[in-house]
This record gives structure tokens, sequence and C-alpha cells, in this order.
């Protein structure tokens, strides 16, 4: 199970993470997301956990917890909307010229 979970400490990072998920399941994977030109963490991340009811217990337990003065969201990821870009040739409602 894929989870999301935003409003992280900018000072983030994947080791901070996986230590918030580790007392509740030990996470397959782990990523904070960051801003591609400075490196810094953009306040959210993905946690997968093969187990689905230790990534739901972890998902209760620390959803709305306050970690560093933040109060964390964590739900189950949504999938990602591959075509949402309004690319050429894409009907976006507008008219081309």
């Amino acid at each position: 199970m894929k989870l999301y979970v935003g409003n992280l400490s900018y000072d983030a990072n994947d080791s901070d993470l996986r230590d918030l998920f580790t007392p509740f399941a030990e996470p397959d994977s782990v990523r904070v997301i960051t801003d591609r030109d400075t490196g810094r963490s953009k306040g959210f991340g993905f946690v997968e956990v093969a187990d689905t009811g230790k990534a739901t217990a972890a998902m209760a337990a620390l959803n709305g917890k306050e970690v560093n003065g933040r109060t964390l969201t964590v739900s189950e990821a949504r999938p990602r909307n591959e075509g949402s870009g309004n690319r050429a040739g894409s009907r976006s409602g507008r008219g081309r010229y």
C-alpha cells in the first residue's frame, strides 16, 4: 500500500520519514519529494508498505500527529494522473490561436 505523507517539515529527509513509520511497519520504500533546483523538501513524501494491515495502522496512528511543530496528513496515495498536463493537441477548452 502506498501512503501519502503531507505537511512534513521542510528539513525532513528520507531517513526521517522511514524512522517515523518504523514503529508501525517496515517500509519497503520511502521518498521525500524535493525541489529539483534547491534539493530542499517540498513538505510531502510517499511511503510504501507491503502489509496492508500494518500500513492502515500506521496511517491511523500518524494522521493528525504533530511532528516538529507540524500536523501530519497521512492517507492512501492516489494514483498519478499521467494525462493531466496541458500538452499541444490537448483539448483544454481554449482555442489554439
